[in-house]
């Protein structure tokens, strides 16, 4: 029996981004005949702590695992990994610093390395400068210390590639466990706009989510109806998003952060279609699981969302773009696209296939 250890999320139950879902789902999936799980979890309190969630043993650290402190908590439980586990899936690189400390204990290194994070750095010239050094070094240190690269999106293959002389693994995310939620009447009466068609998108309120684009192309458009959630409080581009346009048009409904899922689930599914306005990410987990819920996709034109969606969906890099998008839609379109997500979805999307890639790279670099 060998002993896996997943590093690098808050931990489980998972209640946060694509980190955690994709170590709930991979808990969920691994084969309990031949592994044991290690997850090791952010600080929590004492009375919220569980020994385990699915056969997983947890094991917490009084660290949190995002902020300045992700570094700390991912060196240390890191550290800790080396000493408990024969391999460690290591997702994302806060922890780089501890990487090359495994010349002395060998174990298999699997690295997610979650989308090239020093493209996405904003900030003055002098910070935003070290910072891409800074991250520039960690992703460096991460990728020649592992024995196994995943990416998430194939758009990626070239650079690790041409950057580290590495073939990667392909490994996006599933979706296969967003569902489709009827409407009730509890719901109706909490977010009336059920009641009418309208187009979907969820993301962060940071720039590379484009929300001003969507914005801005629906006061174009005043017959098609657009509802936006995001967590508007978070930065200064969401809460001047958020005071200069909620409730100043009928068409555009500004809402803040859905965190129970069925609820989520709910407004996702009973929409006409979505729009995905993320331009930094790799394969993102909110894009597959609308397309898991056999919805239409209109999506920011960069590669890794073509790359996701087969160059199948329809693309927009302005609100110009999308405006004419809006105007042409028909039912017939929408229809084709929804089709072909689907597939796409039902194909390469599910969490059992996602699962089977990790396990077939468990220790096959360094058996003992």
């Amino acid at each position: 029996m060998r002993t896996v250890a997943i590093i690098g999320t808050n931990g489980l139950p998972a209640k946060y981004g694509g980190f955690e879902t994709l170590c709930n789902y991979l808990v969920d999936n691994f084969d309990e005949s031949t592994h044991d799980i290690i997850v090791y979890c952010s600080k929590t309190p004492k009375k919220n702590r569980l020994d385990s969630f699915n056969g997983a043993k947890l094991v917490y650290f009084p660290f949190k695992a995002n902020g300045w402190q992700s570094m700390l908590y991912d060196f240390a439980t890191i550290i800790h990994g080396f000493f408990k586990a024969n391999d460690l899936i290591i997702l994302g690189f806060s922890g780089a610093f501890a990487f090359p400390i495994n010349k002395f204990f060998k174990r298999n290194i699997i690295f997610n390395i979650g989308g090239i994070e020093w493209k996405k750095v904003r900030g003055s010239k002098i910070t935003s400068k070290f910072e891409i050094l800074l991250k520039k070094y960690m992703e460096k240190l991460c990728v020649k210390n592992s024995n196994t690269i995943i990416i998430d999106n194939l758009a990626f293959r070239d650079y690790i590639i041409n950057k580290y002389a590495k073939e990667p693994v392909l490994a996006e995310y599933g979706g296969d466990h967003a569902k489709k939620i009827a409407i009730t009447n509890e719901l109706l009466l909490k977010y009336p706009f059920l009641k009418s068609k309208y187009a979907i998108s969820v993301s962060r309120a940071q720039e590379d989510m484009n929300i001003h684009v969507l914005i801005d192309a629906f006061k174009e458009v005043p017959e098609k109806k657009v509802v936006i959630i995001s967590n508007w409080h978070i930065s200064d581009y969401g809460k001047e998003l958020y005071d200069k346009n909620v409730d100043k048009y009928e068409n555009i409904i500004l809402l803040k952060a859905v965190y129970d899922s069925s609820e989520l689930n709910a407004i996702r599914s009973n929409a006409q279609f979505y729009i995905h306005s993320h331009s930094l990410c790799g394969t993102a987990p909110s894009l597959v699981e609308a397309m898991c819920m056999e919805l239409p996709i209109i999506s920011f034109d960069v590669p890794t969302n073509r790359e996701t969606t087969e160059n199948k969906s329809m693309y927009f890099d302005s609100s110009s773009q999308l405006t004419d998008i809006l105007k042409s839609l028909n039912d017939q379109t929408l229809h084709n696209i929804k089709n072909e997500m689907t597939e796409i979805a039902k194909r390469r999307y599910t969490w059992k296939r996602i699962s089977t890639i990790y396990q077939n790279n468990l220790s096959k670099n360094n058996p003992d």
